[in-house]
């Protein structure tokens, strides 16, 4: 998934912080395709668009 135009990219930290979940739920989430994947800026850095992110729990709410 590419970014948006106005579209943030947020690191890992926040969003656990928005969705109160742990790392590795996240990436067992993403794992299993139950949630939006990180985009890969590098090696070692990976970032999620934050629109896609906010539709995701937007989605586990209604």
């Amino acid at each position: 998934m590419r970014p948006v135009p106005n579209d943030r990219l947020i690191a890992i930290r926040e969003v656990m912080e928005r969705t109160s979940l742990s790392r590795s739920y996240i990436y067992a989430l993403v794992k299993r395709q139950e949630m939006p994947a990180p985009i890969k800026l590098g090696l070692k850095c990976s970032r999620w668009s934050e629109q896609a992110i906010e539709r995701w729990i937007v989605q586990q709410v209604g």
